[in-house]
């Protein structure tokens, strides 16, 4: 295990992953306010308390190691939080995990949701080397055309359709990467 690479910053271009901090839940907040986001995503946040617990549950994770999301903020933009991305579940000697983001709404249409994906990866397949991990996989709902693109521009390949099961009503996607790229 490298702690040093664990505890490091992914960055492409003017976009800096960052881990998720207490002073954040305002921003997170407002991402939330976008109902496209919320109707994507399993974990409601919709007042402080609930950004608060959202933040811990982020900080949990790191710290157990079964979960490494990242704030991405673009540098370009004074700081402006423009996604989270996440690897979940790098369980050692498993060879894979999942890999999750999402944008805010001011931020789609401007390539943020491949770059921070990208170098998600990136970070994800040099932390994790030690422990086998071998593939990612990006998991979405059928009716996410966005994420489709999203994993195709990141080296993402379609790897079969999942049946929905709760709390997703609908069928889902699998994509996935390989260390050296496409679907393994």
């Amino acid at each position: 295990m490298d702690d040093d690479l664990r505890a490091a910053t992914p960055a492409d271009g003017p976009l800096l992953l960052r881990p998720w901090l207490p002073d954040d839940a305002p921003a997170l907040l407002e991402a939330y306010r976008d109902p496209a986001m919320r109707a994507m995503l399993g974990r409601p946040v919709t007042d402080e308390a609930e950004a608060q617990q959202w933040l811990r549950v982020e900080q949990e994770g790191r710290e157990s190691g079964s979960r490494f999301g990242f704030a991405v903020v673009d540098r370009d933009h004074a700081g402006e939080l423009v996604g989270n991305v996440a690897l979940k579940y790098p369980a050692p000697g498993s060879g894979s995990a999942e890999v999750g983001y999402w944008t805010t709404a001011r931020a789609r249409g401007r390539g943020i949701a491949p770059r921070a994906l990208g170098a998600l990866t990136d970070w994800a397949f040099e932390a994790f080397a030690g422990d086998g991990l071998v593939q990612l996989d990006l998991m979405h709902q059928v009716n996410n055309d966005a994420s489709c693109r999203v994993a195709e521009k990141s080296g993402y390949g379609f790897a079969e359709v999942l049946p929905a099961q709760p709390p997703w009503p609908l069928d889902g996607h699998r994509h996935v990467r390989g260390r050296t790229g496409g679907v393994r």
